[in-house]
This record gives structure tokens, sequence and C-alpha cells, in this order.
């Protein structure tokens, strides 16, 4: 085992929590019934976390517990609660996404480790460099990072690097993916996404007209991904912690592949083999991906055809009849064996076999439904040999630890046994003298025999000295008692030692820190953001307070005819920005900061670059995740000076929120949200792109949109290295403001994207927040607007699960 390197297993039940431990896992991450983003999994109970910790630490295997979702303020108390519980049992860290709440733990629990979820999207070394600011330990990355931002990262910080390293992939960003959200209410970010990404979609374009052949396809479903052969890469370049994704998966699932990646890591006596690779393949896989930070792209990122388990071929179709196929194996089949084939229809269909075949024969599969087409292939989707493999391999077997005795047998006194282990020692004494023997002594052999007997238990003995007084006897039971009983109490003695005790001003300290920071309300006002030229021009400059401008394009000439307008102006950034998007960050800054009155950002390493290079006013956009007031309160800490609210509120979080804040708070009361923020694009897969090199110049970078089952169309816009997937309709809530507006809301802000015409829009948002228009106003404009338009409230009024 390489030292300091950390293989992390991820853990849905007790049987995985064993699967993982006795397959080589050094750590284990698993979610609780509360606050964490697999609320789908079985998750464990306070009674489980607790002997989950015993399990894992007895056997030197350290424990992260999940609380990675966004939290709002009526959670907040409890989940500090959660924390205390997790803290007390010894869980070794946490995992979180919600920052606001992260800074509150690393308050009250200073000396236990955070770690910063891939939904909080670090994705550069600012970012990383922000959480160790606040005393995170650890980040797991962005799962599309490239390997030479990875490797300057790790140069450049202290915070430990964790990354996936197999299993699922989302298509989006962490963190930045509402779609879910949007189409059912069910947020990734709450740990209940739908999967909007394993559904099938069309590609159309403009028109909504299929474009070209593309039928439907599964655009959005990521192959899984596999880096057993780029795990040295990843040792190369600085990653400390090896993540396998799979809370869901079986048990069998996490013995295979953490077995295969132990070996991987390892490497040495007991290199990885074909066989191990195979094994991993056919225990689940979506075809495999060795991901974006290794350069795969498009096509060999997505699989369309499909989103779930492939299996392994095994076979081919030789011969089809009405109801049975001859197939020619190209691997042992066994009885119990699950086998699939694609039939005349282009579905699927399987059976479980109940016959064995060999590699090389030709057989029949008689009596099936569903026969399929000569020349197609047969699948193998589960082994019951790989399965009962992978049983065996946690089921019958047992970690132990070394453990030194001592036992003294004198006539007439309590007999003593003295265990150490890892330096910790514990003496019991007998419940009965020792007698002096009538008939034969007990022999050394038999006393070391009986104290050997430690199956039951996490150790084996490695040593053990025997003083025997000459003529000695103690009865066998008694020899057991003894050996029992200072096990037990040793182990006991462990798991007590792995707790924590908490001070007790800890319910006053709690209150403190609970405290959020009021501001004096502000002014009503309308900010817009505009993203191109275009919309530009079409804005009233007289009915606009703040405008986000999201482009570079004469940059300087448009500052100065808003400046004359007295309309404030912000340069609104990117959610994900690499080392060369914030140079050319810098660049604009550079040249404009003295005219600018602020930048907008919406990623922590964009915040934490600004912050390093510039003072100048700072807002922090929908990317932050900004759900609850600590996290509001954070930022502000930081000096920013407003924030606009995630838009997967509802109205009543809102005024939580800013009625313990105040200040400047804005929401998105019209626009076109996104759904999701990727770095694959989806058309790469129709183009046949091997990278994003063409982008600036590809035909298919505007214009095309996805249509769901449903019908609903969600465009998609490839920007620099990024696609984003915007909502099938725009939010728009002009006959709702004055409800809005009495939340506490002080901001509200018309997001343009694509839109043609907008100046309409802006003039009668801005006439009604003004008191210019009526209701009945704006509500008619309104109906007019929904004649030809879908529009949606958003959140406002009915949030998120």
């Amino acid at each position: 085992m390489i030292k300091n390197l950390e293989l992390l297993a991820p853990v849905g039940s007790t049987e995985a929590l064993q699967a993982a431990v006795m397959n080589g896992a050094d750590a284990v991450y698993l979610g609780g019934k509360l606050f964490n983003a697999r609320q789908y999994a079985s998750n464990f109970d306070y009674e489980q976390l607790l002997e989950a910790v015993s399990y894992a630490h007895l056997r030197n295997v350290s424990v992260f517990v999940t609380v990675n979702i966004l939290l709002d303020d009526k959670e907040i108390p409890d989940a500090i609660d959660y924390v205390k519980y997790l803290y007390e049992i010894g869980v070794d860290g946490i995992i979180v996404q919600d920052i606001g709440f992260a800074s509150l733990v690393r308050r009250i629990f200073p000396d236990l480790q955070v770690h910063a979820s891939t939904q909080m999207t670090i994705n550069n070394l600012e970012g990383a460099k922000h959480l160790e600011g606040l005393g995170f330990t650890r980040a797991v990355l962005a799962r599309e990072v490239p390997l030479d931002e990875i490797e300057r990262i790790s140069k450049n910080c202290n915070i430990e690097l964790e990354v996936f390293i197999h299993g699922a992939l989302c298509f989006s960003y962490s963190g930045q993916c509402l779609m879910s959200s949007l189409i059912g209410g069910r947020s990734g970010n709450r740990g209940t996404c739908a999967q909007p990404c394993r559904m099938e979609y069309n590609i159309v374009d403009k028109a909504g007209n299929i474009s070209g052949n593309l039928d439907k396809g599964y655009y959005l479903s990521t192959r899984d991904l596999n880096t057993l052969d780029q795990i040295q890469e990843l040792i190369r370049v600085g990653v400390k912690s090896f993540k396998i994704e799979g809370r869901m998966k079986r048990p069998e699932y996490v013995a295979t592949v953490v077995g295969a990646y132990r070996k991987a890591i390892d490497g040495g006596s007991s290199p990885l083999t074909p066989k191990d690779k195979i094994d991993v393949e056919q225990m689940f896989n979506r075809e495999f991906t060795k991901g974006l930070t290794f350069g795969d792209f498009g096509r060999s990122f997505v699989s369309t055809e499909r989103p779930d388990n492939r299996g392994r071929t095994v076979g081919k179709v030789v011969s089809s009849k009405r109801n049975s196929i001859q197939v020619q194996l190209f691997e042992d089949i066994s009885p119990g064996d699950g086998l699939e084939w694609d039939t005349f229809g282009k579905d699927r269909s399987g059976i479980k076999a109940q016959f064995s075949g060999k590699s090389g024969e030709k057989i029949w599969l008689d009596r099936i439904k569903d026969p399929a087409p000569e020349g197609s292939t047969l699948r193998k989707t589960s082994s019951i040999e790989l399965l009962h493999k992978a049983q065996k391999s946690y089921q019958n077997s047992q970690q132990t630890f070394p453990l030194d005795m001592k036992i003294i047998v004198s006539i007439d006194q309590e007999p003593e046994l003295t265990v150490e282990y890892n330096r910790e020692t514990l003496k019991v004494s007998g419940d009965n003298l020792v007698e002096k023997a009538v008939k034969a002594p007990i022999s050394r052999e038999r006393i070391h025999e009986q104290l050997s007997k430690l199956g039951d238990t996490v150790f084996s003995l490695r040593n053990i000295h025997i003083e025997l007084e000459e003529n000695a006897f103690i009865t066998v039971k008694d020899l057991n008692n003894l050996r029992r009983n200072a096990t037990e109490a040793l182990t006991k003695r462990l798991v007590e030692s792995f707790k924590r005790t908490l001070d007790s001003n800890y319910n006053s300290l709690k209150a403190k820190e609970l405290y959020v920071h009021r501001l004096e309300n502000e002014r009503i006002r309308l900010t817009v953001r505009v993203n191109n030229q275009r919309q530009l021009d079409q804005l009233s400059l007289d009915k606009v307070d703040r405008v986000y401008i999201g482009f570079k394009d004469n940059l300087q000439e448009n500052i100065d005819r808003l400046k004359e307008k007295g309309v404030e102006v912000y340069y609104w950034t990117d959610k994900i920005l690499y080392e060369e998007g914030l140079s050319k960050l810098q660049k604009v800054v550079d040249n404009s900061s003295k005219k600018l009155d602020g930048v907008s950002t919406s990623n922590l390493g964009t915040l934490q670059f600004m912050l390093d290079r510039f003072d100048i006013k700072l807002h922090g956009d929908i990317g932050l995740n900004c759900f609850n007031s600590h996290t509001l309160d954070y930022f502000r800490s930081l000096g920013l000076k407003g924030i606009t609210l995630s838009p997967e509120l509802n109205l009543g979080q809102i005024k939580g929120i800013t009625g313990r804040t105040g200040g400047e708070i804005e929401a998105i009361v019209y626009g076109y949200l996104p759904s999701m923020i990727t770095r694959n694009c989806p058309m790469a897969y129709i183009k046949g792109c091997k990278d994003d090199r063409e982008c600036k110049t590809c035909q298919y970078a505007d214009g095309f949109m996805l249509k769901d089952r449903m019908g609903k169309n969600f465009r998609m816009q490839r920007g620099d290295g990024f696609t984003t997937i915007f909502n099938s309709v725009p939010v728009m809530v002009l006959d709702r403001l004055e409800e809005i507006k009495k939340s506490g809301v002080t901001s509200f802000r018309l997001d343009f994207t694509f839109e043609e015409n907008i100046t309409e829009i802006q003039e009668v948002y801005y006439d009604y927040l003004n008191n210019m228009i009526d209701k009945n106003e704006a509500v008619g404009f309104m109906d007019k607007f929904k004649f030809k338009n879908e529009v949606t409230n958003g959140h406002f009024f009915r949030g998120v699960v």
C-alpha cells in the first residue's frame, strides 16, 4: 500500500460496509437518514451509524458521513445537532455542499474534518484555496477538471484532493444542475434527483423540427467512469483520495470494484489482472469512459443507445426461429446467469439461465418469447459465479489485528490475563481461584490453544507469554471466560476511544453561531442581465437600475453609455472558469475596473480570484447556491454587496432569509433558467467531435434543442468550453410581483439569454415595480404574453423536495 493514499468506498448498507472493508477500502463514505444527496438509498439510522463507525474503526478504516445537500434555515439547527451526534460517535469527517452550513460547522466543531462535496463545483486552484482558508481539509474536485488543472491545484495549495475514479457520472457539473428540479420539483441539490439525464431526447432545430436523422437517443446519458488504467497518473499529479461512486449499488458491486482498485493503487506483488478488469465490467457498466479528465469527449463519453447496465458480450446469434435462437458462445454460461439480447423490434429480452454452456459451443435457447435476429449479440448481464465470489470475499473473511497476551496462572490466586493491541493494554482476572491439580495439571499447550480461539473477534494472537506454576489447574471454561472478558473489554475500550466529548457550552455556542447579522433593507430596483449587444441596444435605459453585461464586445463603450444614464454596470462571469478563463477575466477587469461598478461571480474560484486581485464591488450569482441566511451572511462577511438567491427557493423560504438578513437580496423574476452547465457537448455526439477546440466556429453551437418525451424543448448554447442547456419555458411572475416584494426581495432581475425582443418585458416589469401601472395592466400584459408563450412560476410558489 502506498503511504498516505486513500481508497474511499461507497456504502449504502451494513453488508456493503463489510464488502468495502474486507476488500481493502481505507475509508468509506455513507449517509444517514437525514440531509444527504442519496435520499433514495437505504442509508443508516443513528444506531446503525454508531455500529458502522465502531465496525470500521476497529479495522482501521475511516468513516465520512455525507451532509451534502443545500439546507434551508429551518433545517440548519437540526443539521447542527446531527453533526453533534456524528462528532460524538467518532465520525472522522463530514462531506458538505452548503458553504454557509460548512462555515457554522467549522466554528462549532473546529477539530472535525470537513470535506467539500463535488456539489460545490471546485474546478480550479482559487476555489481550492478558498476552501483551504475556511478550514476544509479536503476538496472533492468537479469530475470535469482536466489533469493539468488537478496538478496545478495540488502543487499550489495544501488541501487534500479527492477525485471520483469509478461509477456513474452526472452530465452536468454537479451542484449546477437544475433540470430535475425544474421539470418535476425533485432537486439534485436536495438529494432527490429524478435523473432526467437518463431519459431519451430528440434533437430539434429552432422550429422544433427533428434535425436530420437525429431520432430519439440518450444524448445526456454518460457512460460509467472507469480509471483502472489511469490511477497511477492521478497519483502522479497529487491526488490523495480515490473515490468510488455507488451508495445505491449492491454489496457485491462494492466488493468487486473496491478489490480491483485496491490492486490498481497498490500494484506490487498483487497487481491488477485482466480478469479483475473483466469482473468489474461484468458487475455493472453502461459502457465505460475514462472521463473528461483524461480527454474523453462526445461519443467516447456518452452512450446514446440505452442508459442502463450492458453486461458483457458472451455470444453471437447464429440462427433464429420463431421461439428459439442458436448462439455461438464466446464465454462460459452457468445456471443462474442473467442473459439478454436485442429483439427484432429493437427492444431487449432476456432470461435467467437454467443451463450451462462452454465457450466455443453452440447452444439453443428454446421457448423464448422474443427471438433475436441473426448476427446480434448475447450479453451476460449478471454472473452467478462472480456474485458468489464477491460474497465470499466479505461473508467468509475476517480482517484481524495482532494481539499480544500475557497470562499468570498461580495456585490459590485468581488467574490474570493481560492483552495489548496498538499500545492499548488491559488486564482482567478470573472469577475462580487457580487450584492445585488433583489429577492432571493444565498444560502450556492447552492454555495456548484456548486463548488462541479469537475467531469471533477482530483480533488474532501474535505473541503469548505464559507464567504457569507447576501443578496448577484451571478449567477450560475459566480460560475461555478469561479470554472472552479480556477481548470484549478491550474492544469496548477501543470503541469508546474513538468517540469525542463536546464542551458543556455547546448549546450557548450553537445559539451564538446561529445568529445572523441583519442589514437595513435596500431600495427596490430592477436589474437586467443581457447576453449580447442586440439585447443591450434594446434596453430602455431610463427603466433599469443595474445591468449585468455578459459579453466582452464593445465593453468600454457599453459601460460609458450605461453610466451616462446613471445605470449601475456589473460585468457578469460564467459559472465555470479554469486558469485560462480567469486570465481572460483579469484582462477584462484590468481594462475596465475604474468604470465598472462591480463584477458578478458564480463560482467560489472566481470569487476568490476577484478577492485576491481587485478592490471592486462583488455580487454573488446563482452558481453560489445561496439557499439560506447563513450562506448569505458568509458571503457578506467576505465583502459581497449583494447576492442572487437560489432559484430553487420558495416564497416562504425567501421570507425566512430576508427576515433575518435584510440588505440587497436579488431574485430572478424573468428568464430561461440554466438547467444544466456541461463540459461535454450533446452536439459533439452528432458531429463526432473528439474535443472542444472547434466550438467557436461550430455550426451546432447554437440553435438546437433537446426535445423530451413530453414535447418540451430545451435550448442549448455552446460557450467557451461549456454548454448551457436552458429550461424549456421562462420564469415569468409579473403578476405576482407584489407577493415577492413583500417577501423581502429588493432586486428583481430579468435574465435575458436568447430572446429576440426584450424591451416590452423590461418596461412592464419596471413600470409595475415602480407603481407606474396597476396590477390589472400587469395581468393584461401577462395574458397576452401567455397567449403566445408558455411560462412558469418557477419555484416561488412550490419549492423543491
